[in-house]
């Protein structure tokens, strides 16, 4: 199973799409592992540098409708082989959603107001997250503060995540 834990890479903007999670021109690669070096290089947020801001990172918190625009399971490998296996937001693209989870990773939702204050709490600090998808449950860390924020899944999504996706999971099924 992947880890669903790490450092937090935030990124304070809505409707990122997924010709900025990974460019279209990158689309006929053969392997996997090609996107890997082309993460959000198209992604137009100030102050951010894929080049030096991707490193080390396993989570992202973002804002509302992650993954819009073009339906493709590219987006999600792309942050796989960067080893980022959990996005929260209030929002995703329905498609990018489901997409994660067939591929074994997590797109938890919470509240407008929650990520609010996750931002306004650790959004300027080094920060880590630990997702027990058990429990439901987000512990975040930074600055000397902690907090644990409760989510909302599905027994199917747990078990897509729990088994490494959907493929995995029609194997212990079907």
């Amino acid at each position: 199973m992947k880890e669903f834990k790490g450092n937090v890479l935030f990124l304070d903007r809505s409707d990122i799409n997924t010709d900025e999670i990974i460019p279209a021109k990158y689309l006929t690669e053969i392997e996997k592992s090609a996107m890997k070096p082309h993460l959000l290089e198209d992604l137009k947020l100030e102050g951010f540098d894929p080049a030096t801001d991707l490193a080390g990172k396993s989570v992202i918190v973002t804002r509302e409708n992650f993954g819009c625009g073009s339906s493709r399971e590219h987006a999600p490998w792309a942050l796989e082989e960067n080893n980022i296996h959990v996005v929260i937001a209030p929002s995703f693209a329905r498609i990018f959603r489901q997409n994660m989870f067939n591929c074994g990773m997590l797109a938890i939702e919470l509240s407008p107001d929650q990520i609010c204050a996750v931002f306004d709490t650790f959004g300027k600090v080094s920060a880590q997250i630990v997702v027990d998808i058990d429990a439901s449950l987000i512990t975040i860390q930074g600055a000397a503060q902690m907090e644990k924020i409760e989510f909302n899944l599905s027994e199917f999504d747990k078990a897509l995540v729990r088994t490494g996706g959907w493929v995995e999971y029609a194997d212990t099924q079907y």
